[in-house]
C-alpha cells in the first residue's frame, strides 16, 4: 500500500469545478457524419491512457482498446459491420426496436466507419496469461469495461473530438479483422475524429436530475 495523493478543495472550488464539468460534458452529442480530416495519434494515444485510468474488479483492468487508422482495416472492419447489419434490419430486429430506431434515420450502411479518422474497437478481457506465467480469470469484466469506455467518451469530448458508440451484433468479427484473441469480447466499436461541417444530430432532449437520480 502507498499513501494516497489527495488534495481537499475547498466547497466553492468544488461547486465551481462541478458545475464546469457538467458543462463541458453537457455539451457531448452522438455524431454520424464525420469529417476525414485526420487527428495525430499522440492525442489519441493520451485518451486511452486516460481511460485505463477507470476502476477495475481487483484491479485486473480487463480491457483491450486497438486504435485503427489504417484505411485498409477501416474498410475491413466497414464491410464485415455492414453484414451484421443487414442481418440485423432485414431479419434480426423486433418491429418495436426499429420503430425506435426511426427518428434517427439509421440503416445498415455505415459510411462514417471509412471517413473517421480513427476506430477505437473495446474488447472486454475474460483472462490473460499472468507474469507467472499462468492463466488469470478476470472479474466484472464487463462492469469495468464499461466505466473505463465512459472515461474514454469524455476524455475524448474533452479533447475537441466527436464520437460515435457502435454496437453491430455480433462483433466477433472484430477479433478477426485485429487478430485478437478470443479470450477477449468485442465491447464497443468507437468511431472518432471531427464532425463534418454540415454535420446534424437529432434534437434530443436529457432527462432531468428527478428522473435519473433520488436523495434519501
Amino acid at each position: 500500500m502507498v499513501p494516497l495523493n489527495f488534495k481537499r478543495c475547498d466547497e466553492a472550488a468544488m461547486r465551481i469545478a462541478a458545475r464546469v464539468h457538467y458543462e463541458m460534458v453537457h455539451t457531448r452529442r452522438t455524431v454520424r457524419d464525420f469529417s476525414t480530416d485526420p487527428v495525430p495519434r499522440e492525442i489519441i494515444e493520451d485518451c486511452i491512457r486516460a481511460a485505463g485510468t477507470a476502476p477495475s474488479g481487483a484491479n485486473l483492468q480487463p480491457w483491450h482498446l486497438a486504435a485503427v487508422g489504417d484505411p485498409a482495416v477501416k474498410r475491413q472492419i466497414r464491410e464485415a459491420s455492414e453484414v451484421e447489419e443487414r442481418e440485423f434490419y432485414e431479419s434480426r430486429a423486433l418491429d418495436e426496436w426499429l420503430n425506435v430506431l426511426k427518428p434517427f434515420g439509421t440503416d445498415a450502411i455505415k459510411p462514417f466507419i471509412e471517413k473517421a479518422p480513427w476506430l477505437i474497437p473495446i474488447f472486454s478481457v475474460n483472462a490473460f496469461i499472468n507474469e507467472a506465467g499462468n492463466k488469470q480469470q478476470t472479474y466484472y469484466p464487463k462492469e469495468s469495461v464499461g466505466i473505463a469506455a465512459g472515461f474514454l467518451i469524455n476524455a475524448l469530448h474533452a479533447a475537441g473530438l466527436v464520437t460515435l458508440t457502435h454496437t453491430p451484433s455480433p462483433m466477433n468479427f472484430l477479433n478477426r479483422v485485429l487478430n485478437r484473441p478470443a479470450t477477449g469480447k468485442p465491447f464497443l466499436l468507437l468511431i472518432v475524429g471531427y464532425p463534418a461541417e454540415d454535420a446534424q444530430v437529432p434534437n434530443n432532449t436529457r432527462k432531468p436530475l428527478e428522473e435519473i437520480a433520488t436523495f434519501v
